[in-house]
């Protein structure tokens, strides 16, 4: 099964497309380099044309991140993203025996790549700031696809799945806060530039006035 036609199948029927992918002989290698890597490119490249190169605006006022910034916010996120699926996927499988699941390091890899497919596949609408939402509410979607998930590739009891989904999307959340506090770190924003402007107009008066220069 080819790329898109997997991409399909989990979003649009994955509980017909959890047995497929469990008896699949995949390995992490494998499934990073013609899944993981390929769809974590679109909400990396999507941001960055949306915020360097199309730009936010409002009000009559628009912003765009400098591309050098950009480039930055792009391959940061890019790798901070690869890495959470893989952490998603060591949580998974630490935490299969609490909710009496069998652990396995590849089905739990599996998991959290293919659960991640919605949040990657909705990152597309970051091409476009102001729909960026969407993607985060497409990105809601993976909750469901995890909890059809776990039965099948952990092994977990069905009534165990909820409170599963539960842990595993809490530690989600928390790892998502980390990436995006990383990324505003790295992606200049018109109130930080505003500030930083008012801040060099202030120096340049108090110098006018003082008679000093630098």
């Amino acid at each position: 099964m080819n790329l898109v036609e997997r991409v399909q199948a989990i979003l649009l029927k994955p509980k017909a497309t959890w047995p497929e992918i469990d008896s699949e002989p995949d390995d992490a290698a494998s499934l990073y380099k013609n899944y993981v890597m390929i769809l974590a490119l679109i909400p990396a490249v999507a941001s960055f044309i949306g915020l360097s190169l199309i730009g936010i605006g409002a009000f009559g006022v628009s912003f765009r991140v400098p591309i050098v910034s950009g480039i930055a916010n792009m391959v940061v996120g890019y790798v901070l993203s690869l890495v959470m699926v893989f952490v998603l996927a060591l949580i998974i499988d630490a935490m299969a025996p609490t909710f009496e699941g069998t652990r396995s390091q590849i089905g739990a890899l599996k998991l959290s790549a293919y659960a991640s497919t919605a949040a990657f596949v909705g990152g597309v609408f970051s091409l476009l700031p102001s729909l960026s939402v969407i993607g985060a509410l497409a990105a809601l979607y993976g909750v469901y696809l995890l909890y059809t998930g776990l039965p099948v590739l952990m092994k977990c009891p069905p009534d165990k799945a909820v409170a599963y989904t539960a842990v595993v999307v809490v530690c989600a959340i928390v790892g998502g806060f980390i990436i995006a506090w990383v990324l505003a770190l790295l992606t200049p924003s018109p109130m930080r530039l505003g500030a930083a402007s008012a801040a060099d107009a202030v120096v340049a008066v108090v110098q006018q006035g003082t008679g000093l220069k630098t």
